[in-house]
């Protein structure tokens, strides 16, 4: 008996143009499994099935294995998570596109060069098989962008402060006219283009990241030309002594393999009386989150932990107070009120921790715990702030 509103195996594979065989290759992989299945074993399909088969064809066009396909796509039934994974996909696509267009320029360099000197330049064939491998990075770039943007969602639509995070961080920074300015660890520059109606005139501004992938999107997204935008890793910024009226280090420190060489590196490329400003968190920030999953599964570790311990509100001061004087710690005042699962279940799966390897075989279950949790309003405690210093 067909279910009002499903699709049968056939129908659904006809609507996505794919054979039947494919649909039951992805339910057998755990990837897509169908929405209903009748008393007789018959597998039915909904138009949200629709929209994870598209994500995942779309990540194996693009060279996605099937293992990191599980662990990247998630249930969007929520309109806005879906516009956000779309989103998500299409600057994959762009990416790809950018990348295929270095690939043919370099081989129409190489063979000229082969044409013109009768010889192989192995210099320029190295460039050539790197350019070919781009697979790898490209992956851990869409990674990074999903992660952001999964944590970045929560926040918006269920932080009850009406003035937002970044916002708030570009408050503090006190920006002014004609300063020069460095955000090291940039992301995809939400920063930046959360403020962009309020830049002051004759700024200058160098966004940089250790993600191509990142500085990259930052680049997209705000197409200024007071923007300077940089791949390199911290401990070591390529800037001569007294370069930067402000530095911004948002939620970065914790990541940082040496925090005291990088914290030394700014120092040194900051004016005289020139601002750090660097975000992190309490050890209390979203613990309803651990609570909620270590009731589920007490095997699970999101790693949050971790980070506060390597530099967070409770140590913050004491590592910087090797390098600066006068720290102050400035606490941003606000808290979740989620009343709906979706985001929050992108959230978790977007942590460092070990939470795929045991949330992702139970998805479904685990989907249907948090729900429970959120029907009423679940509180989650935020613990975030800025330590700022000056030179």
């Amino acid at each position: 008996m067909k279910k009002e509103g499903y699709y049968s195996s056939g129908q659904f594979a006809s609507l996505a143009q794919v054979t039947l065989r494919t649909i039951r290759f992805y339910d057998q992989k755990g990837l897509l499994k169908p929405s209903f299945v009748n008393e007789n074993g018959a597998r039915f399909y909904t138009d949200e099935d629709l929209v994870k088969l598209q994500q995942i064809l779309l990540l194996k066009f693009l060279g996605f294995s099937l293992d990191e396909i599980k662990e990247l796509i998630v249930n969007d039934a929520d309109p806005s998570l879906l516009m956000n994974s779309l989103s998500i996909q299409r600057k994959l696509v762009k990416d790809r596109i950018e990348q295929m267009q270095l690939v043919d320029q370099a081989i129409e360099d190489t063979s000229k060069a082969i044409l013109e000197n009768h010889k192989v330049d192995w210099k320029q064939m190295l460039n050539l098989i790197h350019l070919t491998g781009v697979e790898k990075s490209l992956k851990s770039q869409y990674q990074d962008a999903s992660n952001i943007s999964a944590r970045i969602q929560l926040h918006e639509k269920y932080s009850v402060n009406p003035q937002g995070w970044f916002p708030w961080v570009y408050e503090q920074g006190k920006i002014k006219e004609g300063m020069r300015i460095l955000e090291i660890g940039c992301g995809d520059g939400t920063l930046w283009k959360q403020n962009s109606t309020i830049l002051p005139k004759n700024l200058r501004v160098v966004l940089s990241d250790t993600s191509e992938g990142m500085v990259r999107e930052a680049r997209r997204q705000i197409p200024k030309e007071e923007f300077d935008y940089l791949v390199f890793d911290c401990s070591v910024i390529p800037y001569p002594d007294d370069s930067f009226d402000l530095i911004i280090a948002n939620h970065v420190l914790f990541y940082c393999a040496d925090i005291e060489k990088v914290i030394r590196e700014v120092h040194r490329v900051l004016k005289p009386k020139g601002s750090f400003v660097c975000s992190t968190y309490g050890k209390h920030h979203m613990k309803e989150i651990t609570e909620l999953v270590q009731k589920f599964d007490e095997r699970v570790v999101l790693s949050s932990d971790s980070l506060v311990n390597r530099f967070g509100k409770e140590n913050g001061a004491s590592i910087l107070s090797r390098v600066f004087d006068d720290v102050v710690w400035k606490e941003y005042e606000d808290y979740l009120d989620v009343n709906s699962s979706e985001a929050l279940i992108s959230y978790i799966l977007s942590c460092h921790g070990n939470q795929n390897e045991h949330l992702l075989p139970r998805y479904h279950e685990f989907s249907e715990f948090v729900r429970s949790k959120t029907k009423n309003g679940l509180r989650i405690t935020k613990e975030a702030g800025i330590f700022l210093t000056k030179k």
